[in-house]
């Protein structure tokens, strides 16, 4: 009998008295009991707050970003022991891997993410500074802080690791610590892998506690700068939004909920096509992965009319193969709906669907499986006239059903496919990019994300159903109206956008990056000769000026190639409206200014890896002669030997005008 505890402030809670029996789904057994414990919510809320938040704050982004890749390491030795748990859920070990190593996955990238797209440091830069005076001296610039609360995160029950996973990921690295509250009736998965992360020791005091059932009244003790996450029901959203004191105190409220999802196969995609095929693979496994228990499982299923007897036929071949039973068998392709409750809510939905449909499979409960398990087979609905009607766009089935649709044209489609009200994803299979364009423009607006796939790509594409942690997740109306991951996109959802005005010298203080205004230093020694470690932001290097001559522009023409008529032709040059007369290459220019500031002599940089942000602001005609300037923007360290340096340059003329500017990136060694 598995006793999944709770993690409150610190200490390790049994379930109490009144703790809720779990009965499994394959067998109908009582195989955990769950919460019932009285849990001090204000406590748990003072723990998180007042010592988990100021440890991960104190953090840096890549800091936190390392954390949650080693959090991922250790999870990934240890997943076998979350697979033993996971067939007691009804999932297959191939559902599991969705599961479990999906959501260590996403631990990965969004650790990547940080490292990569994300300052070394506590601030993060939102776009460009904004000049607010005519002479520079005052500047606005957007950040993004960590918001100084508690993130709760309610998960669904369909995916006990990933559903926890994928929202701790990008509220951890924000720097907001967070208390997890899985739902009941698979917790045990959700706790085993949550008492990993405890005893990994990886993570700081305070930065995550777990709710073994009901959260008790603490929404009612949330505050400005707290957040609640969510996924599940529309229903439960909304007696969660409706709480007043969410309402009063503006509580951020993100939610991923109920999603008639579609699909739609392009009117080029006949039967024989590797898009026809395709999408038959795709839709059949929507249905049957999980057995249907997903957010983004496809729910209506829309082809053109003359393709339904050739859908339908490839369709109801393909599921008859589909084995249902006990997910610990490996022959078994489908396992169990999480609970018998969950059986009894989709039959009721499908009896609702009686009117407008006709179903193409045979009886749902005709599985072969054990009759004290919660088992449905894969089922097929077909609806001839899907503007007539109403249950279909309105009600989710949340097992192994989908509706064939037929559709009269593109506009048709989309109008279907929009009348889900919003949801989590759509799809289209085709292999013409003109149908990809009309369909995205015509419901784009109604779905979170767009799943285009042809034959082409049909083998590497990752799945109609398969959030991924690089693009949001999540869509409008019924779906929720929120975003999760994203990568960075989902990190910003935990912290407050705060625009910051000032001098040039107050913002590059509070960014840690150098902005053009802000103060500059002469290092003892030229930068290239300066460890990472030796650098300091705003170091600057300023050359001795260089006199471009008329053979230099005509050298560099010939030796490269590029004999473009504004460098050759003095007459055609100055009837171009942007150039006075012949005018050097801009790339000369740039070859120019390394030739100025570069140290050649072997030392701490290790190479030239990019520039960023060229531009050119006015030509140089020759014998002009042109200077640089070289000022350490910012600092980020890459790996345990060497970091990212990048340099503010700018290019200006005998007159002190500004020719060109970039930023170039360096490799730097900590160590001479």
């Amino acid at each position: 009998m598995l006793k999944p505890e709770s993690y409150a402030a610190g200490t390790w809670i049994a379930p109490g008295d009144a703790a809720r029996a779990i009965h499994g789904p394959n067998d109908g057994s009582q195989i955990a009991v769950a919460g019932g414990a009285a849990l001090d919510v204000q406590a748990m809320l003072d723990w998180a707050r007042n010592t988990g938040g100021p440890a991960l704050r104190e953090m840096g982004f890549h800091d936190r970003a390392r954390m949650l890749k080693a959090l991922a390491g250790y999870l990934t030795e240890r997943k076998e022991e979350l697979y033993a748990l996971n067939t007691l859920t009804g999932a297959t070990r191939r559902d599991g891997a969705v599961d479990i190593e999906g959501g260590i996955g996403t631990l990965a990238v969004i650790a990547g993410k940080g490292r990569r797209e994300m300052p070394d440091g506590q601030v993060y830069v939102d776009g460009a500074p904004e000049g607010l005076s005519r002479d520079g001296s005052f500047v606005g610039q957007h950040i993004c802080v960590p918001l100084q609360g508690v993130a709760v995160h309610i998960n669904a029950f369909n995916f006990p690791v990933w559903g926890m996973l994928e929202k701790l990921a990008p509220t951890l690295l924000a720097g907001m610590p967070a208390i997890v509250k899985p739902a009941t009736q698979t917790c045990y998965l959700t706790e085993a892998c949550f008492r990993m992360m405890i005893e990994s020791g990886l993570l700081p005091e305070g930065a995550v506690q777990l709710v073994v059932g009901g959260v008790g009244d603490m929404l009612d003790h949330l505050g400005a700068q707290d957040v609640v996450s969510f996924t599940g029901s529309a229903d439960t959203a909304l007696q969660l939004r409706g709480n007043v004191n969410l309402m009063r105190n503006s509580v951020r409220f993100h939610s991923e909920q109920d999603s008639l999802n579609a699909t739609i196969l392009g009117p080029d995609a006949s039967a024989g096509t590797p898009e026809f095929d395709a999408f038959i693979k795709e839709v059949s496994n929507e249905i049957t992965t999980k057995a249907g228990q997903k957010c983004t499982a496809i729910r209506r299923i829309l082809v053109p009319q003359s393709a339904m007897s050739d859908v339908a036929e490839a369709l109801l071949a393909r599921l008859s193969g589909v084995k249902v039973g006990d997910p610990s068998d490996e022959s078994t392709r489908m396992g169990a709906l999480a609970s018998a409750s969950q059986k009894a809510d989709v039959l009721e939905k499908l009896a609702a669907f009686t009117p407008e449909t006709r179903r193409l499979t045979g009886d749902p409960e005709d599985t072969g499986a054990n009759p004290a398990g919660a088992y449905l087979a894969p089922t097929l609905l077909q609806c001839d006239d899907p503007d007539a009607a109403t249950a279909l766009h309105q009600m989710e089935a949340f097992g192994p059903v989908s509706t064939l649709m037929p559709y009269r044209d593109l506009a048709h489609a989309t109008r279907l496919a929009n009348r889900g009200g919003g949801s989590l994803v759509a799809s289209l299979v085709t292999a013409d990019a003109d149908v990809a364009r009309q369909v995205t423009l015509a419901s784009a607006a109604w779905h979170g994300r767009l799943y285009i796939v042809g034959g082409a790509n049909a083998k590497s594409a990752t799945g109609h159903g398969a959030p991924m942690p690089h693009m949001v997740h999540g869509g409008p109306g019924r779906a929720g109206g929120g975003e999760e991951l994203g990568g960075v996109r989902g990190v910003l959802h935990y912290m407050q956008r705060t625009a910051i005005q000032g001098s040039p010298e107050v913002i590059a203080a509070i960014t840690g990056q150098w902005m053009p205004g802000a103060p500059t230093s002469t290092g003892p020694a030229h930068p290239f000769q300066r460890t990472f470690t030796e650098i300091a932001i705003g170091e600057s290097l300023e050359t001795k000026p260089r006199t471009v001559t008329l053979d230099d522009i005509e050298h560099f023409a010939h030796f490269t190639g590029d004999t473009f008529y504004a460098h050759m032709d003095e007459d055609a040059a100055r009837a171009n409206p942007f150039f006075p007369g012949r005018v050097a290459h801009g790339y000369l220019l740039l070859s120019f200014a390394a030739g100025l500031f570069v140290q050649p002599d072997p030392g701490p940089v290790l190479a030239n890896t990019g520039l960023n942000g060229l531009s050119f602001q006015k030509p140089v005609s020759p014998g002009d002669s042109i200077r640089c300037r070289l000022t350490c923007a910012r600092k980020t360290r890459r790996t345990d030997t060497y970091g990212e340096v990048a340099w503010n340059v700018t290019l200006t003329n005998q007159d002190g005008d500004q020719v060109a500017q970039y930023e170039l990136l360096t490799m730097v060694s900590y160590d001479r």
